[in-house]
């Protein structure tokens, strides 16, 4: 069986808590069956990964370079994650950037991501659905 990695970044843990209000009422559980769900025909399960400190999710993504792609929302390391840009670099495999919330209707800090320019992809505004697309779009793009 092919894995699919999972990897959210800060603050992600408390999902289904924290800020309902522009993050949902959907826990990081939900979203991981979801994602599970949507790769599932195909044969690939997820190994779902969350980690508050960029140094471990740089770690999780070199210990998963086997895996068929990655779909990865890095929370607020997208602004300035400089060590997790170099990494996802690196990554030799598709992997798309997901939001929840729409940055760019936000602070004008959030407006932009040093890590988009590596992705194959970036969906954001749309939710917990934001990763079932991240999960379908891998499915075109990644190779068995």
């Amino acid at each position: 069986m092919k894995d699919v990695l999972l990897l959210n970044g800060p603050n992600l843990g408390m999902l289904g808590q924290r800020e309902v209000g522009i993050y949902g009422t959907d826990t990081l559980f939900d979203i991981e069956k979801a994602v599970g769900e949507e790769v599932a025909d195909r044969g690939w399960r997820v190994v779902a990964r969350q980690h508050d400190s960029e140094g471990e999710m740089i770690g999780t993504l070199q210990g998963h370079y086997g895996a068929v792609g990655a779909v990865v929302n890095p929370g607020a390391l997208m602004i300035a994650g400089w060590s997790l840009r170099d990494a996802l670099a690196n990554y030799p495999r598709p992997w798309i950037e997901v939001h929840l919330s729409n940055v760019w209707a936000r602070e004008s800090f959030r407006h932009e991501s040093v890590l988009a320019p590596l992705a194959n992809g970036v969906i954001a505004g749309l939710g917990p659905l934001g990763y079932r697309l991240a999960a379908r779009a891998l499915l075109s793009v990644a190779a068995d």
